[in-house]
């Protein structure tokens, strides 16, 4: 016998698997709901909305709303703490959102700590600019 509601755990990992094969990127809602609407396997804005907010409830996602305009985006962390050793570029135009694993930068960090006692917070540390593809199409 089924149990009633036993699709939303097939939508879930059907969710889950989806962002887990784009490895380190982040995605959007809208364009996790795109993917499916191409897909054998519809789902919609509102479930994938309930999923998303459950995976990050439980550590498998990562959340970024980095500046209030935007619509967040998701990540699969697979080591919560990865995210907190590097920054974060934003593109101002596409939107896309971008890790900085930099030495230099990851130096800066250390020295504001260390001369100025002051700890950058990672997570929300992002510079915004354009990325590559938007600079090639301008």
């Amino acid at each position: 016998m089924t149990r009633p509601g036993s699709y939303k755990t097939k939508q879930r990992n059907a969710v889950l698997s989806y962002i887990i094969s784009l490895e380190d990127a982040h995605v959007t809602a809208a364009q996790i709901a795109e993917h499916f609407g191409k897909s054998s396997l519809p789902i919609g804005r509102a479930t994938i909305y309930r999923h998303l907010d459950k995976l990050t409830e439980c550590g498998k996602l990562r959340r970024y709303t980095v500046d209030g305009v935007s619509g967040a985006c998701y990540q699969h962390i697979e080591d919560a703490a990865g995210c907190r050793t590097h920054l974060h570029l934003k593109c101002e135009i596409c939107g896309e959102l971008q890790h900085l694993p930099c030495e230099t930068l990851t130096e800066i960090q250390r020295h504001v700590f260390d001369n100025h006692a002051f700890e950058v917070n990672a997570l929300k540390t992002v510079l915004y600019g354009r990325c590559g593809n938007c600079l090639q199409k301008a």
